[in-house]
């Protein structure tokens, strides 16, 4: 990741370049694990730089937040528009790996476990898994309703395996940096189709 520097460059930009930086300090060390001196360092600015434009750690990790959970609901939001109502599993994560490949960490910022339990970010941070649940819920709806199956426990069962092997896959992608999207999908493709659900 290049420096954010401030020679030149318009508040937004250099806003959105820090971010881009501390998306990957917190999806590397999680919040607990990252000071702002950390940050500006990475991002080849003054610490002070980073308190005039956020205010605070917290400031900071709300902006990454924002930026990553929009990115994520967008995307997951455009993959099931495009697959219809039953929302197609390979379509909807080979939309996210491509999405987030220039942003390994986007997952792990918003699904940061160590996150206080309480207050302005866990409110950030789960409107937008609420609104990815929601979106997983009613996949997972459509494709027993399509299915022929109707047990609502059937239905929060699926959606609870969706949940969790998404988060799994996004963690096994981040532990192997070398593959890309691409692969990924492939990867992806060929495990969804053993198991009989691609």
């Amino acid at each position: 990741m290049g420096k954010a520097g401030t020679k030149g460059v318009s508040r937004a930009d250099r806003e959105g370049q820090i971010i881009d930086v501390a998306v990957e300090e917190f999806g590397e060390h999680g919040y607990a694990g990252v000071s702002v001196a950390a940050v500006a360092r990475r991002a080849g600015i003054s610490k002070p730089l980073i308190y005039t434009y956020f205010d605070s750690k917290e400031g900071l990790y709300l902006a990454c937040v924002h930026r990553v959970g929009g990115l994520l609901v967008n995307t997951v939001a455009a993959a099931r528009s495009r697959s219809g109502t039953t929302g197609h599993a390979l379509d909807t994560l080979s939309a996210i790996f491509t999405a987030v490949e220039g942003c390994r960490h986007a997952w792990s910022v918003l699904y940061d476990p160590a996150l206080p339990p309480a207050g302005e970010m866990r409110d950030a941070v789960n409107h937008y898994r609420g609104r990815l649940a929601a979106m997983g819920a009613a996949g997972a709806t459509g494709l027993l309703t399509h299915a022929g199956h109707d047990d609502p426990l059937d239905h929060q069962l699926l959606n609870h395996v969706w949940q969790y092997a998404v988060t799994a896959v996004m963690r096994w992608w981040s532990d192997h940096p070398d593959q890309s999207a691409a692969e990924m999908t492939a990867r992806c493709s060929r495990l969804l189709h053993a198991l009989g659900t691609g």
